[in-house]
């Protein structure tokens, strides 16, 4: 699984563009929530017959084959020293994330995976904050304290039993934050397509060892459903960057809010899990908070939140 680019720079020559075409980049999304609520629903096929550090790594194996196109990208790349340490730091956070993903969907019901994984730019947003020295103004409190409320809302402590999936799901959401914002400082030293190539390869290899440990024998259907999870994810980041370039984030995020609804009812017809209304209310609180702020941060021309719909897979 490979982190989706950030949206490219915008030149004064097709800044219009977006603002042209809104109902292509909505289209764009929208087909980009189907791909990774397929994904999710790939990865639950596969259950919890194979540990999760297995599932992450044959998932990034079977992956592999889409790297080809960007070998020659990687062969003209020049990188310092201190560029592959940070590549293999964003691999080492990534690995975690894919690892506590794949663990998670074998406990929670899908709904609950997708609305706790709107986390992810929140946390992104506090780490500019704390290692960027960006200004935490009222909007982002107010935005951070709402998705806090969200995710309470999700989890409910003490109103229902927290599985150690949900727990996990939250670290999930702040391993992917620490990678993206990673990913931030290393397209500024590589092209996008060295960047996926180097996480794409990295992150196998340090999967490869837990995957090791708890090794298990899987049969075909086991293979097809993890090669479904990687075909699905690498077509799920191409139409997001299509979205991006036909539209701006404010106009495509809030369509990811149809994401959650799609897994909820993915979890209530194919794979018997019950409608949770106080998940719903909870990832449309996270939805309006990013939403929100990513229109104001498109407002004064900073750079935006990290779309909110990225999978880990």
């Amino acid at each position: 699984m490979a982190m989706a680019p950030p949206a490219p720079d915008r030149t004064p020559t097709d800044s219009l563009t977006p603002a042209a075409r809104p109902l292509v980049g909505v289209a764009w999304m929208i087909l980009t929530g189907l791909c990774f609520v397929a994904v999710t629903a790939s990865v639950k096929m596969v259950g919890n017959e194979v540990p999760a550090a297995q599932s992450a790594f044959l998932r990034y194996a079977l992956g592999l084959v889409f790297l080809i196109p960007m070998w020659p990208a990687v062969r003209a790349a020049r990188l310092e020293r201190r560029t592959w340490g940070l590549f293999g730091l964003r691999g080492a956070f990534h690995a975690i994330a894919v690892i506590l993903w794949f663990y998670s969907m074998t406990r929670i019901p899908i709904a609950d995976v997708t609305a706790l994984n709107y986390l992810n730019p929140i946390y992104v947003m506090i780490l500019a904050v704390l290692f960027l020295g960006e200004r935490l103004g009222p909007w982002r409190i107010g935005a951070v304290v709402t998705a806090f409320v969200g995710t309470l809302i999700i989890v409910r402590p003490g109103f229902r039993e927290i599985d150690i999936g949900h727990i996990a799901m939250l670290f999930t959401a702040m391993a992917m934050a620490a990678s993206y914002f990673m990913a931030k400082f290393l397209s500024g030293k590589a092209k996008p397509q060295v960047v996926v190539f180097m996480l794409s390869i990295i992150v196998p290899v340090i999967l490869l060892p837990f995957a090791v440990a708890v090794w298990v024998p899987v049969g075909w259907d086991v293979l097809g459903w993890l090669f479904v999870t990687a075909s699905l994810a690498t077509a799920g980041h191409y139409t997001m960057t299509l979205a991006f370039t036909a539209a701006p984030l404010t106009v495509t995020q809030p369509v990811t809010f149809l994401q959650l609804i799609w897994a909820s009812a993915l979890g209530v017809l194919v794979f018997g899990e019950p409608a949770d209304a106080y998940v719903m209310l909870g990832g449309a609180l996270i939805i309006v908070a990013i939403s929100i702020v990513t229109w104001r941060e498109a407002r004064r021309k900073a750079p935006p939140l990290p779309p909110s719909d990225t999978p880990v897979a």
